[in-house]
């Protein structure tokens, strides 16, 4: 397998971030039918890239991006030993690169990034139901922490 290189996204690449983005929006959609119809957007890749509480990040192969994440400073509530905690986000790749070990390369650098801002804790959501993003992170050290239930009501 080729090298994987793992940087700091520039402003210039937000068209294929935007693309990313859309892809984690169709990977999820069946798993939450609370999503209103596209186009939906999740996240302002742009103010996240500008940000100084957080590091958006590209998975590369040949020049060419395959993959992206996050990570962003989120306060803590007051009750917990830690003021504030890293929370990841936007973790796509692409489906030709799946399984190759790409995820635990972009988590390894989020957690340098959160390490660098004194940050002792991180965090992501994923839907119960995605079994396999659920064990890919799990594979990373991830632990099931805490379940959010839902109900439809009339």
């Amino acid at each position: 397998m080729k090298e994987i290189q793992v940087r700091s996204a520039l402003l210039e690449e937000l068209p294929i971030l935007l693309e990313f983005e859309q892809g984690i929006i169709t990977a999820e959609r069946p798993y939450d039918p609370t999503l209103a119809n596209d186009p939906i957007s999740y996240y302002n890749i742009k103010e996240l890239i500008e940000s100084k509480n957080a590091e958006v990040i590209v998975a590369l192969i040949d020049d060419k991006i395959i993959a992206s994440a996050y990570a962003k400073i989120v306060k803590a509530n007051s009750y917990f030993k830690h003021s504030h905690y890293a929370y990841l986000g936007f973790m796509y790749t692409e489906p030709n690169y799946r399984g190759q070990g790409i995820n635990q390369k972009i988590i390894k650098k989020l957690n340098l990034w959160a390490k660098s801002k004194n940050l002792n804790e991180v965090r992501l959501q994923v839907y119960e139901e995605n079994n396999s993003a659920v064990r890919a992170y799990q594979k990373v050290g991830f632990k099931k922490y805490m379940v959010t239930m839902r109900m439809e009501i009339a």
